[in-house]
């Protein structure tokens, strides 16, 4: 889905860091190098960006298909 703004245990903002963290660990940096390097040092956080999965796009997919059926029905 989307990153969420804050983390939920601690509260801290993670949402303005996924961006850089994406790209860097995409292009072969370590997670752990580039999480201290952005201060996110509790493991809440840290949990946080590790973990999500971006399945937006596939969501899109089928909201598509839907706007689709229900204009074909109108």
């Amino acid at each position: 889905m989307i990153i969420p703004v804050r983390c939920f245990t601690c509260g801290k903002q993670i949402a303005d860091k996924w961006e850089t963290f994406n790209q860097r660990v995409r292009a072969g940096d370590k997670p752990q190098k580039v999480l201290d390097e952005l201060g996110l040092r509790r493991y809440c956080c840290r949990r946080m960006m590790i973990t999500h999965v971006e399945i937006i796009d596939e969501f899109l997919k089928y909201a598509q298909v839907t706007a689709k059926r229900r204009s074909e029905l109108a």
